[in-house]
Parts: structure tokens; C-alpha cells; sequence
């Protein structure tokens, strides 16, 4: 596992306990973001979307993602998640392991993130 300075994220965004460490920040050249979020067991990020999509490789652990519509999917280490611009998604770790990722998110001058409501208990549980 790899291990960053974090802060914890937002607790209205994300359902447990996550933590998130900027590695690269947009700017007028590289217009992209990468970062590192640890999920704790049970953690998970609400439904979300991004303007230019997300590519999210996974570095360790065991988790769970999903885009709106199609069934849950079950990811782990050196799985790579390609979300698509504007599809509302979630994604975070198993009940019983956490989950590490890095997060690619490209084209930020097209908005970083949109954030909705949080993943019900249902329907994380209904995955186990």
C-alpha cells in the first residue's frame, strides 16, 4: 500500500472514512488532476460525475464500483476503471477491505467533479 500525506475527505461527499492526497495539480499546461484516495473498509464516495471522465487505477485492496444503470462491479489491484464524461458513478472499498486508487481526471478546464447524493446502504450491501 502506498502511503501519503492525506486529508480526509469531505464527510458530506463520502460515506466512512476516505482519504484524499493531491499528487498533481491542474494548471494551464497540464490540464489534469492526480491524486491518491485510501478508502477505509466501508467507504465510499456518493454519486458523481465528471465533466471529462475519470480514469481510476487501482493499487491496492478490494472495492466496489458501479456507473448509473449497470450492475456493481467488483475491483481490485491493477484493475483501471474508465468512468466517461457526465456518467454518475460511485466507487469504494469492500465492507470488510479497504481500498486504494489513484484518480486521473483530464480536461479539468471542462470542471472537475459534480458531485449528488450519497450510495444508499442498500445498495452497497445488496453487493455482498
Amino acid at each position: 500500500m502506498l502511503i501519503f500525506d492525506s486529508e480526509r475527505c469531505d464527510r458530506t461527499l463520502f460515506t466512512g472514512n476516505a482519504y484524499n492526497t493531491g499528487l498533481v495539480d491542474a494548471d494551464s499546461v497540464f490540464t489534469t488532476a492526480v491524486g491518491n484516495v485510501y478508502f477505509e473498509p466501508g467507504a465510499r464516495s456518493n454519486w458523481h460525475s465528471h465533466p471529462a471522465g475519470q480514469i481510476l487505477i487501482i493499487t491496492d485492496g478490494v472495492g466496489y464500483h458501479q456507473i448509473e444503470g449497470r450492475p456493481v462491479e467488483i475491483i481490485k489491484k491493477g484493475d483501471v476503471i474508465k468512468c466517461p464524461p457526465n456518467v454518475r458513478h460511485w466507487h469504494g472499498a469492500s465492507a470488510d477491505v479497504g481500498l486504494q486508487q489513484l484518480y486521473i481526471v483530464p480536461n479539468t478546464e471542462k470542471g472537475i467533479v459534480n458531485w449528488n447524493e450519497a450510495v444508499t446502504d442498500k445498495l452497497y450491501k445488496s453487493v455482498q
